[in-house]
């Protein structure tokens, strides 16, 4: 059985950072590519950030500069270090493992950012 669990979200003011974790099991982690996505309330699911099974990273203009994805295949654990957290980063976060057609989403984990 797949599963794939985000942690690390929360309530954090502007200009602050956080970690979120994706721990997936049940397949080989090391030849998925992870991505991180988010979805503000009103809003559609948006690519935050994915990397490559080859550590090939893209983020969103958005994020750029701001948050960094990376990977611990030894631990089967996806991270996106969030720094200089703004307002509008706000949102249910999701990790997605994809291989071709296989593809599987956590949960999500809810980022608020607020003063």
């Amino acid at each position: 059985q797949v599963q794939v669990v985000e942690s690390g979200g929360g309530l954090v003011q502007p200009g602050r950072s956080l970690r979120l974790s994706c721990a997936a099991s049940g397949i080989i982690f090391r030849f998925y590519a992870i991505g991180w996505y988010r979805q503000a309330p009103g809003k559609q699911r948006e690519l935050v950030a994915t990397i490559s099974s080859g550590n090939s990273t893209n983020y969103a203009d958005s994020v750029k500069g701001r948050f960094t994805i990376s990977r611990d295949n030894a631990k089967n654990v996806g991270y996106l270090q969030m720094n200089f957290l703004k307002t509008e980063d706000t949102a249910v976060y999701y990790c997605n493992a994809r291989l071709g057609r296989l593809e599987y989403w956590g949960q999500g984990t809810q980022v608020t950012v607020s003063s």
